[in-house]
């Protein structure tokens, strides 16, 4: 009996670690999103003045045209970085995945964007934007397409196009090591029959390679797209949710909400819907790539 939950029993710590953790600021998160919290002395230290008011703080954030614009921005935000993380990361994989000289070491280059801390790499990404001596807005000007040294961080859509490609150059890297990984468990035999009766590359990358990684490409498409849509420090560092609200993400907007304006119910309640819609994701993967497999 003593063998039989000795296993469980070595597990209870790291129950509780995750338990303090993640589930108890989440339920907690859960509670206040029906109260009204505000940043209010009063109600802040005395519990007993918390009120509980239902949905009310879901209707207001449904009701709140900031949302619906944050929102919006956010899914932009998501598919593009993860679309092209996605493609660049599979593309990357099938080179790496093939013999060359120094193959190690390119796959160690590979790892180094990733490897970057995402507050490092906004720092960087903002200098190579930097309207006086940024390395991308010189090359810019340089190769004619603006008119001199310009803030490419001050206009609303190029902000938005340059925080998507910070989080493209750093991200990519993570998809294209789950990919490779996945690439060099599949069976060889495979593509040798498929050689042999006369399939091109293509037909093989879409028939055979595809198919088989499809378990691995759900795994990346939701981890990122979970981090994608839930993108914070990369818009606060590069942009702080500017110019007028132009990278105004929906992490961002409940950061504001809650510890810049002390509205805390108002982000719990878009804390919450996030995470529904991060699911609402992870289930459109999920039945894109097995509605075939019963």
């Amino acid at each position: 009996m003593i063998k039989k939950i000795r296993p469980y029993v070595y597990l209870v710590p790291a129950f509780l670690v995750i338990l303090c953790v993640t589930l108890a600021p989440i339920l907690y998160s859960i509670f206040i999103s029906f109260i009204d919290l505000t940043k209010n002395v009063h109600k802040l230290d005395n519990p007993n003045l918390w009120s509980f008011i239902g949905f009310t703080n879901y209707i207001n954030v449904l009701k709140d045209s900031v949302f619906w614009n944050s929102l919006v921005k956010t899914i932009i935000f998501t598919v593009v970085t993860v679309g092209f993380e996605f493609i660049l990361g599979l593309a990357i994989a099938l080179i790496l995945n093939e013999k060359f000289r120094a193959r190690g070491l390119v796959r160690g280059l590979m790892l180094i964007p990733w490897a970057l801390p995402t507050i490092v790499n906004a720092v960087l990404w903002k200098w190579f934007y930097d309207a006086d001596h940024g390395t991308i807005t010189g090359l810019l000007a340089h190769l004619g397409f603006t008119d001199g040294y310009s803030n490419i961080l001050s206009h609303t859509t190029s902000a938005l196009i340059a925080i998507m490609t910070a989080d493209i150059w750093k991200n990519t890297a993570f998809v294209a090591l789950i990919l490779l990984a996945a690439l060099q468990s599949l069976p060889k035999d495979i593509y040798e029959a498929a050689k042999v009766d006369g399939a091109k590359p293509f037909q093989r990358l879409f028939s055979i390679t595809i198919p088989l990684l499809a378990p691995a490409i759900l795994v990346a498409l939701i981890i990122r797209t979970m981090e994608a849509f839930k993108a914070f420090d990369i818009v606060y560092i590069m942009t702080g949710g500017g110019p007028g609200g132009g990278t105004q993400l929906l992490s961002f907007l409940a950061y504001q909400q809650s510890m810049v304006f002390g509205n805390f119910s108002y982000g719990a309640a878009l804390a919450q819907i996030m995470s529904i819609f991060t699911m609402i994701f992870a289930v459109i993967y999920i039945r894109i790539f097995y509605k075939d497999r019963g």
